[in-house]
């Protein structure tokens, strides 16, 4: 099926030609273009996040070289830094998180079976952020600190796959805790979260939903124990306790008894005590979930290391914006490829086997097999091995 095109092409045909072509006419996105169109910039950002390009004109001399090849995925003429840049500053970011809903839609629904193991039910979800470094001077919208700008990226992952169900581009300054405001998680689900997020107002209204929740416990959260339950064969299990809050003002946040899990972690023996609602889970599963939560951690790590959030190509918050809604893009491109073709590989090593032979035209199974069965150059070999 995918025999003759480019490794480009075949990631390419995972995007929803037809209902990004829907967004264009709704966010009137090629209103007044003649030649660089919304595909057009789209190809442009994507072979950027692909490729791991470090700078706007390093990309465009990457694109030029290769216009030949780009031109029969719709990519017509020479591409210039002031034609680019000027896309990045003026068409709607909002197009391309879009087309990101979108495609985190196809996502749940190809992976909609996984599970963690754990013998949940519900969908199983880690809230956290991170914070990414701006030049004040470049960035002055992007204030964070005197002489400091950033952004955050405040992301919802779907743990069963490490999908971003919801994502939130605001400034630096804006605190972790008040995401919990715009969350609207399903009826039986469970959120992982650090001590960042301890709010028992706002748990109190997730819990009002009949969300589950396993945080972090604070240093200087005051608790009363009521009660205490069996820790038997439960390797790591120190303490497992009903409690009450005992400060007035977290009282009235959260009126309801909550369970204290105290566990060390026998690699690091470092001791762990996390607050939750739900009492119908052992206590190594509510230590387990909190494990499972540096899924998001290594996702942020992906996000900066392997695609090009690094380097911005424009200095506007449009253009920021789009950058990043353009990487997360790549991320669930990359998501949906490994579940339809049923690679046998991770996201980072389809992704590094991407950067390096993005225009060859070879099959991505035939492509993965070749590196799995190491009948692959040299130079990717050597590459492979620093993942």
């Amino acid at each position: 099926m995918n025999r003759g095109k480019a490794v480009f092409a075949q990631l390419l045909a995972q995007v929803p030609f037809s209902h990004f072509e829907h967004l264009v006419d709704v966010y009137q996105a090629n209103k007044g273009i003649r030649h660089f169109s919304a595909w057009n910039q789209f190809l442009c950002l994507m072979y950027a996040q692909l490729t791991r390009r470090s700078g706007l004109r390093d990309l465009v001399a990457c694109l030029n070289a290769q216009r030949s090849r780009l031109y029969h995925i719709g990519l017509r003429g020479p591409v210039t830094r002031s034609t680019l840049a000027d896309a990045n500053e003026r068409r709607d970011y909002r197009l391309f998180e879009a087309l990101g809903q979108r495609l985190i839609a196809s996502a749940l629904t190809l992976y909609e079976d996984a599970d963690l193991g754990l013998g949940l039910s519900g969908p199983v979800y880690a809230l956290d952020s991170t914070t990414i470094d701006l030049c004040l001077s470049l960035f002055p919208w992007a204030d964070f600190r005197q002489t400091k700008a950033a952004i955050k990226a405040h992301v919802l992952l779907d743990l069963r796959a490490a999908i971003p169900v919801f994502v939130s581009l605001t400034s630096g300054k804006v605190h972790d805790v008040k995401i919990l405001d715009q969350l609207t998680l399903p009826t039986g689900s469970l959120l992982v979260a650090d001590r960042a997020y301890l709010d028992f107002k706002r748990l109190y209204r997730l819990n009002s939903l009949s969300v589950g929740f396993v945080l972090r416990t604070k240093a200087n959260t005051l608790t009363h124990v009521c009660g205490h339950r069996p820790i038997l064969d439960q390797p790591g299990v120190v303490s497992d306790q009903m409690v009450m809050l005992v400060t007035p003002l977290s009282l009235v946040g959260y009126p309801d008894p909550l369970r204290r899990v105290v566990f060390v972690d026998p690699e690091s023996a470092k001791e762990l005590v996390f607050l939750t609602n739900r009492f119908d889970l052992a206590a190594t599963t509510i230590a387990r979930l909190y494990k499972h939560r540096w899924q998001i951690e290594l996702f942020f790590k992906w996000l900066k290391q392997n695609l090009a959030v690094k380097h911005f190509f424009g200095n506007s918050v449009n253009a920021v914006k789009s950058q990043i809604w353009c990487a997360i893009c790549a991320y669930l491109v990359v998501l949906i490829t490994i579940r339809r073709l049923h690679l046998p590989v991770s996201p980072q090593i389809l992704l590094h086997l991407i950067e390096t032979n993005i225009f060859e035209k070879i099959s991505l199974d035939q492509l993965v097999n070749n590196a799995i069965s190491g009948d692959y150059e040299p130079d990717v070999a050597k590459q492979l091995i620093l993942l």
